[in-house]
């Protein structure tokens, strides 16, 4: 098993996120991952809080760092063309010397497309345009030649892609979210790894992630994809604490099946994923620059489970 932390980048600072990459390289680390968004999420009259953009922040990680593993719990694909994303991608990969993972999502945040002026398409659009994005970003990533596409969306002519990805096969991309008539479809067509919210709002529980794995495997039998090929991750938010009260309330919020309680509990419910095939697990919901709760979490649950 492996472990990494989304560091949080609203409502907080430079200095914080830096503390966070830091301790993350210099502990028993294997991954980190930002968010992206252009306002702070889900927090209402948060608007004017600080909200760091995702890539960027990324790319300096990549510069901060020689181990870790990185990428985005995750892109929207509305924010950046295909073509230019894979460009991205392809250049943070060799740069970081095959450490970077593209990870997209079709995008929900309603008030940041108008804020920032981004016209909010419709489900059925924006999931049109991701499964397109998927596909067009894989044969760029795949290609020895140019690329020609002619999508609904978009289109490429005779465009090259070089360099091309550090990482043999390719970059890894990861398709967010779960949904299971569109998304997990587009994961089993195009993407690399599966990743499940912990912060979605149906929590963390064993029975959830069981179905959707059931979901993802009769599309990759649909598409003659091996499952097999699909890694399987978890973006966990996590509440090591023995107060009743406290897992209580941690679990009205976001699901009963959230990863909350004492430390034993925790390992034995990471130990459980584990064998059901979750190689990596994201833990959120980690104060960004509390040094102290990085090597909390490294000393109580990383170092019992590895």
């Amino acid at each position: 098993m492996q472990f990494g932390v989304q560091v949080n980048c609203y409502q907080t600072d430079w200095n914080s996120i830096k503390a966070s990459i830091n301790a993350m390289e210099t502990g028993d680390w294997d991954s980190i991952w930002f968010a992206d968004h252009f306002l702070p999420p889900s927090r209402p009259n948060a608007e004017q809080g600080t909200a760091f953009e995702g890539y960027t922040l990324i790319a300096v990680a990549a510069g901060m760092t020689e181990k870790l593993r990185m990428g985005h719990l995750v892109l929207g694909n509305p924010y950046r063309s295909p073509g230019l994303l894979a460009k991205m991608a392809t250049t943070l990969d060799q740069a970081s010397e095959g450490r970077f993972t593209l990870a997209l999502g079709a995008g929900w945040f309603k008030r940041e497309h108008e804020a920032y002026g981004w016209e909010f398409k419709s489900m059925k659009e924006r999931q049109d345009r991701f499964q397109e994005a998927c596909e067009l970003i894989r044969m760029l990533f795949t290609s020895d030649e140019p690329v020609t596409y002619n999508g609904k969306y978009y289109q490429l002519d005779n465009a090259p892609m070089s360099p091309g990805c550090f990482q043999k096969p390719h970059t890894p991309i990861m398709v967010g979210g779960t949904g299971e008539r569109r998304t997990l479809r587009t994961l089993a067509m195009f993407g690399d790894v599966m990743n499940m919210d912990g912060w979605a709002g149906q929590g963390m529980s064993m029975e959830i992630y069981q179905h959707k794995v059931s979901v993802l495997e009769k599309h990759c039998a649909d598409v003659g994809r091996d499952p097999a090929e699909i890694q399987r991750t978890l973006l966990m938010p996590l509440l090591i604490t023995e107060n009743r009260e406290h897992i209580e309330g941690f679990q009205r919020r976001l699901g009963p099946g959230s990863m909350a309680g004492p430390k034993n509990e925790v390992i034995d419910r990471i130990g459980a994923f584990e064998r059901a095939g979750v190689s990596e697990i994201m833990f959120g919901g980690v104060q960004t620059g509390d040094v102290e709760a990085y090597e909390r979490i490294e000393q109580e649950i990383v170092a019992a489970l590895r």
